[in-house]
């Protein structure tokens, strides 16, 4: 087989495995959109919410909205709805990145004093400048991201337990409101940006990496580091059956 056989194959074996999780996945959920939507920050203060003990001055309410900046510190839903503990559900959260920001949203996680999260999956916030994982990634499980220049120009590539989605750049901009969608339900997780789906997601038999697996838990906002600003408001959950 020649060299350009070769890398016509693997193209369209990796657009088969993008076609087949999408339309495979699309299928297994449907949001029951007769469910409440519950408020999980009030816009003025952390009721509901506790900041771990890490570098707690990185995450604040001013505004009207949750900013975090600063060293890394996560801050954890600790309220009344459903006990803080999620298993399937869509949550949404209005987003606002600044300049070469990162920061990252976790489901399904538990609160810890220090350190990232062991438990749960983290949904990635960074519309470039903050790394290579783009907004929209279920990180290091199912990334989208911008290639490298050793790269192969694929679509879709697998490696270890990780797919990476190659596009051209993020789906949403630096510097305006983007509404981040969640959608969890049994053991498939869809990410959407202003409603338009990024990763879907499905967690296969014998999936093998501790701490993230499917499973129930609590919601988590993260501060990633000193230059990276971003800011939280509207942040609500639909509990699915």
């Amino acid at each position: 087989m020649t060299l350009q056989s070769r890398f016509k194959s693997r193209f369209t074996n990796a657009c088969a495995l993008l076609a087949a999780l999408l339309v495979a996945c699309n299928s297994a959920h449907v949001i029951a959109d007769d469910s409440e939507w519950h408020e999980l920050f009030n816009g003025k203060d952390f009721d509901g919410w506790t900041v771990n003990v890490e570098n707690p001055n990185s995450i604040v309410v001013e505004d009207g909205v949750i900013k975090v900046k600063g060293r890394r510190t996560h801050l954890f839903y600790s309220g009344p709805v459903a006990n803080a503990d999620f298993r399937n559900f869509e949550f949404r959260a209005m987003v606002k990145t600044f300049p070469n920001a990162n920061s990252g949203i976790y489901f399904h996680t538990e609160y810890q004093d220090e350190d990232w999260p062991e438990k749960g999956f983290e949904v990635q916030v960074n519309n470039g400048g903050g790394g290579a994982i783009l907004t929209g990634s279920l990180y290091d499980v199912a990334d989208l991201r911008v290639p490298r220049e050793n790269d192969p120009d694929f679509v879709l590539r697998y490696t270890r337990d990780v797919s990476h989605v190659f596009v051209d750049e993020s789906p949403a901009k630096t510097g305006e409101w983007f509404e981040y969608t969640i959608i969890v339900r049994d053991f498939t997780v869809e990410t959407r940006i202003n409603g338009k789906t990024q990763i879907i997601w499905t967690q296969p038999e014998g999936w093998a990496r501790p701490g993230r697996r499917i499973d129930s838990g609590t919601f988590a906002l993260q501060a990633h580091d000193p230059g990276s600003e971003v800011h939280y408001k509207d942040i609500r959950v639909k509990i699915l059956d």
